[in-house]
């Protein structure tokens, strides 16, 4: 009996060995979880604390033709938060028109993807910053091509995995799964930041009984999802109108709720020297 493929052993022996880099990646537990303004966020804040910053993203889809060629939305809200000046080419090597799966996007174009040119360019940030911000596509069981997966590229890097997880009902199954995905694959998850949290204050027993199943689910699945993923909640971030990527920028409110997380800790950068010594 021919042995099948074991799809789920997230193997990349047989890939090229990239350089390890101080950085971080952001992953989410589906589409449209907001992981963009999340790493874009992450940028700044790293910024607003004195250090230099580059971002990558792999792959994007959807991306919109130019006179230049297709452009990624998300890599130029990237590079605005990073301020950075690398082609956006380098910012997202791999560029699709068609909004699916880069797998699914490349079969239609006949034209398979070049992983090559995503190790190429994330190898040339060696040495260029202090840290780097590394947004996934999708979630981390995405493909990117057939056989090699957001999770194998998150596997290659060993960056320290956040996963940006939405409030509401549901977010406990997807974010647990996340969790174990990136466990099973020997990737450090450094927490969840959950997104578009619908702020209110504490509940008395008496109020919480005349909100809706809705609103008590979002505001119990945090704690859910620190003790039975036993992984920190870096970082609640509100439902903030404020952010649009197509005008790279971010509101005030959730780039304070990035702010508070010790993002060169977690990073492993070392202190910054005082001026003087």
């Amino acid at each position: 009996m021919k042995q099948l493929p074991e799809y789920f052993d997230f193997d990349v022996s047989g890939r090229p060995e990239l350089p390890r880099l101080p950085g971080v990646f952001v992953t989410g537990t589906d589409t449209e979880v907001g992981k963009t303004v999340i790493a874009g966020a992450i940028a700044r804040s790293l910024r607003k604390a004195g250090r230099s910053v580059e971002a990558f993203k792999p792959a994007a889809s959807g991306c919109r033709h130019t006179s230049v060629g297709l452009v990624s939305e998300d890599a130029e809200f990237l590079a605005a938060c990073a301020d950075s000046n690398r082609a956006l080419t380098e910012i997202t090597p791999i560029r699709m028109a068609a909004a699916l799966a880069p797998n699914v996007a490349a079969e239609l174009k006949k034209q398979p993807v070049d992983l090559e040119e995503i190790f190429q360019a994330y190898t040339r940030l060696a040495g260029v910053a202090d840290a780097i911000v590394v947004e996934g596509i999708g979630g981390l069981l995405c493909p990117i091509s057939n056989d090699f997966w957001v999770i194998h590229l998150a596997k290659m890097m060993a960056l320290p995995l956040v996963i940006v997880a939405r409030p509401n009902l549901g977010t406990i199954n997807h974010t647990l799964l996340t969790i174990w995905a990136a466990r099973s694959a020997g990737i450090h998850v450094a927490g969840v930041i959950i997104n578009r949290y619908q702020v209110e204050p504490n509940l008395t027993d008496a109020q919480a009984r005349q909100h809706s199943d809705a609103v008590l689910a979002m505001h119990t699945n945090p704690a859910q999802i620190a003790q039975r993923g036993r992984v920190p909640i870096l970082a609640l971030v509100p439902d903030d109108p404020d952010c649009n990527v197509a005008e790279a920028t971010i509101g005030q409110d959730t780039q304070f709720a990035i702010d508070q997380v010790d993002w060169p800790g977690i990073l492993g950068l070392p202190p910054r020297r005082a001026i003087g010594r």
